[in-house]
């Protein structure tokens, strides 16, 4: 229960964060042009919260459903105007200022994005260095070379310090259907470039998994099989497993490392299962019943342990990234820029059939990764942010009828003809955006549902 409070209390967060800077954007724009704004409300619904802005008599109000938000501001389509208060009015602005105003929604959600990427590349990321541990035999790594022990340092041009940045690289470079360049550092020191054939790519980069689709294993240290750490109402708690305790065979077999532990805790969901620990010397014997987790879509085991980690070895495995305030705009900017081609690009091979709607994301697969991210840390949530905040902007410059871009779109067309479309035409528009979108959540909910019942 406290795990479902705390992704939801996650996923509302990041909403309310996202609709702020959004409608935020709508706000600022068409006061700075003069166009008055009535209302600036987060949600919908019932009124939590009001006050009002004496200096220009905007009310601002915080809503009991917090799924979105709105700027109401002086129209003479949703009401009568007063005579002085015309050239304030929305719709009697040229079609540029109603265009800028439109777009600044998406714009404030890039901007936003730029600024997260930005702080998390001063403060500094600590990622896995991108070391291969294995090749997958027969695997289009293996054709093209790759080997144990070499450390990926580019693909094409970009920069590879951490396997986060590497699977990126492939992502956007492996979408092209192009021969994809990788510039390696082989186990002896010296520096090869090796090829991904770009007919062997295709239909494997359209999943994150692309590293496992491709054939490479990250390369992790190996850990000894002590518990560094037990979580309170956890399985090992409640056996009293400590923490320092050696885990030296379990199920009848052998246990050399953490991984054989943890391969086996995951196997063996409500299973109990015989376990020897060293504790002081002393040899323990316990049956421990792992706990019953569902991780995307399988049914694994967790007990509620974390491993004692060493002091020394594990830093080969690990890489910083930090930049300068300076370096780092340029570095956020590409990093926004890259992000939005990246989606874009996977939206349109979604629609040729190109691509897995497993890559489509509705509100229940939103909701879980703002938990999972939030509960690893501060720097994984804010990358989360970054990436949901550009997805918004994104879709909001889809050129439905309702979105931003709908809206946009009227402009244009305004703008080429020299006077708006009729009044008919925007309202079919209108209706017609309202049942595509409908039909877009409907499918994001149908693919989030789809995923949870396996």
């Amino acid at each position: 229960m406290s795990d479902l409070l705390f992704t939801i209390g996650s996923f509302l967060v990041a909403l309310v964060i996202l609709i702020a800077v959004h409608e935020f954007g709508h706000f600022w724009v068409a006061r700075r042009l003069g166009v008055r704004v009535l209302r600036f409300s987060l949600g919908f619904g019932k009124p939590l919260l009001r006050w009002t802005d004496r200096r220009d008599g905007t009310e601002f109000v915080v809503a009991s459903l917090p799924l979105g938000g709105y700027v109401q501001m002086l129209d003479e389509r949703e009401g009568e105007v007063p005579e002085a208060e015309l050239h304030r009015a929305f719709n009697r602005q040229v079609v540029w200022k109603r265009a800028a105003i439109v777009a600044a929604g998406p714009l404030c959600n890039f901007l936003l994005a730029v600024a997260l990427y930005w702080g998390i590349l001063v403060v500094g990321d600590v990622g896995n260095r991108p070391l291969i541990g294995e090749v997958a035999p027969a695997s289009v790594a293996e054709t093209a070379g790759f080997a144990r022990g070499d450390e990926l340092l580019r693909i094409e041009d970009r920069a590879t310090p951490t396997w986060e940045s590497a699977v990126f690289a492939l992502l956007v470079e492996g979408l092209g259907g192009q021969d994809v360049a990788v510039r390696v550092r082989e186990e002896s020191g010296g520096e090869v470039v090796r090829w991904l054939a770009g007919d062997a790519l295709e239909g494997l980069t359209d999943s994150p998994a692309i590293l496992a689709n491709i054939g490479l294993a990250p390369a992790r240290p190996t850990l000894d099989p002590v518990v560094g750490e037990v979580l309170e109402d956890g399985a090992a708690e409640r056996v009293g497993i400590r923490p320092g305790d050696r885990i030296v065979a379990a199920d009848g077999t052998a246990i050399g490392s953490w991984g054989e532990w943890v391969a086996l805790v995951r196997a063996h969901p409500g299973t109990p299962i015989p376990t020897e620990l060293v504790r002081d010397g002393e040899t323990l014997r316990v049956t421990i019943t792992p706990d019953v987790v569902t991780e995307g879509e399988e049914r694994i085991g967790r007990i509620g342990v974390a491993v004692a980690l060493p002091e020394g070895p594990g830093e080969r495995y690990l890489a910083e990234v930090q930049l300068g305030p300076v370096d780092a705009v340029g570095a956020a900017l590409a990093k926004t820029a890259d992000m939005t081609v990246l989606m874009l690009r996977m939206v349109g091979r979604m629609f040729a059939g190109d691509a897995s709607i497993d890559n489509l994301s509705g509100p229940i697969a939103i909701a879980e990764t703002a938990g999972k991210t939030a509960s690893y840390g501060l720097l994984p949530f804010v990358k989360f942010l970054a990436a949901v905040s550009i997805s918004l902007a994104v879709l909001n410059l889809f050129p439905i009828p309702i979105l931003d871009g709908g809206h946009l779109l009227y402009y244009f067309i305004e703008w080429i003809k020299g006077s708006p479309l009729s009044e008919q035409a925007q309202i079919q528009g209108q209706r017609l955006g309202m049942v595509v979108l409908a039909m877009l959540i409907t499918f994001a909910f149908y693919v989030d549902i789809s995923r949870l019942l396996g």
